[in-house]
């Protein structure tokens, strides 16, 4: 029989990417969706005959046994949260209901149902926060500098202790940043390749951003969603970093986008205070040793040529919708 994976948040970036890989690997996939007026379902629209879509909410513990006992997965990626960091500053309850809250409810329902699925956890490099160490491992110290690095902070440590408590099959992925064509406009990396393509089109003139000076570690989306499945297929739960190791400015990912389309960046971007954090993240860069020699884990896609994909897909994008 075919495994099944249960998705929590597979109408977003990383579900439609893991969503995908998982349906190549032969898994029957279900997808937990919210129920909403305004569902958006433009990134699993080309795979949504081949999932089953369920409706759950992570603010909702019966929901979640529910849908296991009536889909009995093997496997669940807990990858549904409000995982926006700027709106965390506006919506901090919230936040911690859904990303924090929300891990515990969906491990209890494990719990009560069927202890034997594996989970995975998607725990994030905002953990670090003000870092304490560079490059950050699974065992540097959390900092977190906003409500939603909080947040992922308690849904990392509550995934460890009911891993500990109940001898649960219960992996933690620490992701730095991952990128795509898929990409939120709200995130700085898409709000640049968007910008870019609408500039180049002659639709807008300036593109506002905030600090410039700011690094990640960027790589791409489709190429992580491999590691959280490799987590899962290993006899022991653990934690691991998946990163580049590599740290790019958001001036270079701004420079690199305009170089893409011949424009000169200078005469385009504007700096917008609208657009700083309370508290700053300055530099987050991950050593993925442990998830290389462990998994076997390892990226294809280097970040100029995941802002290339961006900005040629953004034009696309742009062109189609001119008409």
């Amino acid at each position: 029989m075919a495994k099944r994976a249960l998705i929590t948040g597979v109408t977003g970036q990383d579900g439609s990417y893991l969503a995908e890989f998982l349906l190549d690997q032969g898994y029957e996939v279900c997808g937990m969706v919210r129920r909403s007026s305004t569902l958006n379902f433009e990134r699993i629209a080309h795979i949504q005959d081949r999932i089953t879509l369920v409706a759950g909410d992570l603010l909702d513990e019966v929901s979640m046994i529910n849908i296991l006992r009536d889909n009995r997965p093997s496997e669940v990626y807990n990858l549904a949260a409000q995982s926006f960091v700027q709106t965390s500053w506006n919506q901090p309850v919230l936040t911690g209901e859904t990303t924090a809250l929300g891990v515990t409810r969906v491990l209890d329902a494990i719990r009560t149902v069927d202890p034997e699925i594996r989970f995975y956890q998607a725990s994030s490099s905002e953990m670090f926060g003000k870092v304490l160490e560079v490059p950050q491992v699974e065992s540097t110290p959390f900092y977190p500098r906003s409500p939603y690095g909080v947040a992922k902070v308690y849904g990392h440590w509550i995934t460890v202790n009911y891993r500990e408590s109940y001898d649960l099959h219960a992996s933690s992925g620490i992701l730095f940043n991952h990128e795509s064509p898929r990409r939120g406009l709200e995130f700085v990396t898409r709000k640049v390749t968007h910008g870019v393509a609408r500039i180049k089109a002659g639709i807008d003139d300036k593109l506002a951003l905030g600090n410039l000076d700011a690094q990640r570690d960027w790589g791409f989306a489709a190429d992580y969603v491999r590691a959280m499945w490799l987590m899962l297929q290993q006899d022991h739960p653990d934690d691991f970093v998946v990163a580049t190791g590599e740290t790019h400015s958001v001036k270079e990912l701004v420079q690199l986008s305009f170089a893409a389309v011949d424009l000169d960046w200078e005469k385009h971007v504007v700096i917008d205070e609208r657009f700083l954090r309370p508290a700053e993240v300055d530099l987050l860069v991950g050593d993925p040793t442990k998830a290389e020699k462990t998994l076997g884990w390892h990226r294809d896609v280097e970040f100029p040529a995941l802002v290339q994909m961006m900005v040629e897909a953004d034009l696309a994008l742009v062109k189609s919708r001119l008409g």
